[in-house]
């Protein structure tokens, strides 16, 4: 472990004891130390976790829940104590677990600006002299000299936002806790982590926004049911923390074995962070490697099934196989960065339509529509598509996305009874990633000098019959 380390995590296990039923725990209690009876189930939420964090480093953990990452940032801020291993870390503290956890509601503002400044290590002379930059930044005016019962949980958060991240911590550690206020309000927490983060504090950030991890951090950690699966680059451990959450329940432990197998660019001894669990078999690792070593460029990863699609009510039409292609015609749903692609799908016409378009369109986790296309103005849609038909639509597009997890909506409108509307629409009927390109010099999400709109290519009628 190096001496300039903020945080150091050495073989650190914490577990909990389960009790079936409430008087276990009384009788666990009362039972004779020489006739030590075991009345609860062990909980492992850690389990052999070891790293360190450097001095100035924005470190970002990610992991399903009830992966163990609140538990791993309560340890390191002292309010839980490990099972085993040991934690050590250099410098004052600042913590956004759970917001205004230490106000009192009978205290004004003010008064509880200076009982949470002094539970953070604050003399009185630190808080007099942080006191205005505080109610600056919480901006809730002359409700500081009122009761905090009498506040809105907006304005409550704010201000124990406010006193929290003016501490000026050598540590800030960050759970989740970015969501308050407005989204002006939002973007100033922002910016005042990444001048923390510019002024050289150390940063422990939890948050499952992969983008914000990416983002923020210089590295990461990805934790799953306790265990410390992957260590290394920001853009690395999201992806791999992408594939485990959008994998079949059935392929799991096969992903996690192949998540374990991989190198890792930050760990100098690979074997105390990467080793195989005994427990998983040894000829799924093989095969979990064997896949691992043939997936290059971009693939087909059949884990990665959208969990939110949104059917519209069928109005005489079916959209089917909907998918990424190559330009060969190979289905992909990891795609790289530059490349050139086909985003298609069927649309059966089960009654005859008029004035037919059809659309796409990219959105992001949080549902930002990124881009679409339709096939043509409403002017020169298909004059009519008669029942039995099928339409294979077609959209090339040049991926020029970031690397993040991006979402597809497909939908076929008509005009009926005068009005346009949607025949068949499906949100969230694919979804696709993004992998990461060292060459290209765009930040954000998407390259907006090189970027070509979606355009729609082709409609290839087939007539079927239906029997």
């Amino acid at each position: 472990m190096c001496s300039d380390a903020a945080v150091i995590v050495s073989n650190l296990s914490k577990s909990f004891p389960v009790y079936d039923k409430p008087h276990h725990r009384l009788l666990q209690m009362l039972s004779p130390a020489s006739k030590k009876k075991i009345w609860f189930r062990e909980f492992h939420a850690l389990k052999n976790i070891s790293f360190e964090v450097k001095r100035g480093e924005t470190f970002g953990i990610v992991g399903r829940n009830g992966s163990g990452k609140s538990t791993l940032l309560q340890l390191i801020c002292g309010t839980l104590f490990p099972s085993q291993g040991a934690i050590k870390v250099n410098g004052r503290i600042a913590a956004l677990l759970e917001l205004g956890a230490g106000f009192n509601p009978d205290f004004t503002g003010r008064e509880n600006v200076y009982l949470n400044g002094s539970v953070l290590g604050l003399s009185k002379e630190e808080i007099d002299s942080r006191f205005e930059a505080i109610a600056a930044f919480a901006d809730i005016g002359d409700f500081i000299e009122q009761p905090v019962k009498s506040y809105s949980s907006g304005m409550y958060v704010r201000l124990a936002f406010s006193v929290a991240i003016n501490v000026s911590p050598d540590l800030l550690i960050v759970d989740e806790a970015l969501a308050v206020g407005d989204e002006a309000f939002q973007r100033k927490c922002f910016a005042r982590i990444q001048r923390l983060r510019d002024e050289g504090s150390t940063i422990l950030f939890v948050s499952h926004s992969a983008g914000i991890v990416t983002e923020l951090c210089d590295r990461a950690v990805l934790l799953d049911k306790g265990e410390l699966l992957a260590l290394g680059g920001p853009k690395s451990v999201v992806s791999k923390y992408h594939k485990l959450i959008y994998s079949p329940a059935d392929s799991v432990e096969a992903l996690r074995a192949e998540i374990k197998l991989q190198v890792n660019d930050d760990l100098q001894d690979s074997d105390k962070f990467v080793s195989v669990a005994d427990r998983v078999d040894s000829k799924l690792v093989i095969s979990a490697k064997k896949d691992a070593e043939t997936k290059e460029g971009a693939y087909y990863d059949e884990g990665m099934v959208p969990q939110s699609t949104l059917s519209y009510k069928s109005n005489g039409v079916s959209i089917n196989n909907s998918q990424i292609e190559t330009l060969d015609g190979r289905r992909v749903n990891v795609i790289q960065e530059g490349e050139a692609y086909n985003f298609v799908y069927e649309a059966e016409f089960a009654e005859s339509a008029e004035k037919v378009r059809f659309g796409m369109m990219i959105r992001t986790t949080s549902g930002l529509e990124l881009s679409g296309a339709v096939s043509s103005t409403i002017q020169n849609a298909i004059d009519v598509v008669e029942k039995g038909t099928r339409v294979k639509a077609v959209f090339p597009f040049v991926c020029q996305l970031m690397p993040a997890m991006y979402f597809l909506n497909a939908g076929v409108l008509a005009v009926l009874d005068g009005q346009e509307q949607f025949l068949d629409r499906k949100i969230d009927v694919g979804m696709f990633r993004v992998l990461p390109n060292p060459s290209r010099l765009s930040t954000g999400l998407t390259d907006l000098v090189e970027s070509p709109d979606l355009w729609f290519s082709s409609i290839d009628l087939a007539v079927t019959h239906h029997e």
